[in-house]
């Protein structure tokens, strides 16, 4: 009788326990075709996950990208936690595709701040592509701030674009970067002194 007891006493404290086990809130993906919120339920989307593709979903995003999105970083091992890289992403500009070949790399929250740096550079759309495309590759680019140092003494993109795909990086980076600023500096002290001379 007591054994009947304390199995009972058990059975009740696990069905209170489990009835007081919070329901999960999909109230965030509420703007997602039922279908792409039904294929995230059955891969058991965690609520940090929900709560980043809502963000991603309130700011515009498809159905497509969050769901390629979560897949992705589940084929890494991990939840997804990278909405906020991926929004600043595509308000900069990038496209779907580009977001998510960042993604692949596992590198998309490294990454974003690099990528959206160089767009504010100025550079376009293609030379953009190719450093990132470097940097997904894991080849030897230059850095954003070595790059808009470059920008910065009159070198086009093409010359910019030379540069970074002779895999110029590092010290040997910063010495080219040095010696082209001081360049400038010179050719525009020369340019003041003359110009004074003149007067």
């Amino acid at each position: 009788m007591r054994n009947f007891l304390l199995a009972t006493s058990v059975f009740v404290i696990c069905l209170i326990g489990c009835e007081k086990k919070p329901q999960t809130d999909y109230s965030p993906l509420s703007s997602m075709y039922s279908s792409s919120l039904e294929e995230l339920k059955k891969l058991k989307i965690r609520d940090i996950e929900i709560v980043q593709l809502g963000r991603l979903k309130q700011a515009g995003a498809s159905d497509e990208l969050c769901l390629s999105l979560y897949k992705i970083a589940h084929a890494h091992g991990h939840d997804f936690t990278s909405g906020d890289s991926a929004i600043q992403l595509s308000q900069a500009g990038y496209s779907d595709a580009q977001i998510q070949e960042m993604a692949e790399s596992d590198q998309i929250d490294v990454l974003s701040g690099d990528a959206i740096t160089l767009k504010l550079i100025g550079l376009t759309n293609a030379t953009v592509q190719e450093v990132i495309h470097r940097r997904v590759e894991g080849l030897p680019t230059m850095t954003s701030e070595q790059i808009g140092r470059l920008k910065n003494t009159g070198m086009s993109e093409k010359q910019i674009l030379e540069l970074v795909d002779s895999g110029l990086t590092g010290e040997d980076a910063d010495r080219k970067i040095t010696q082209l600023e001081a360049s400038r500096n010179h050719s525009h002290t020369d340019f003041v002194h003359q110009g004074r001379r003149r007067r």
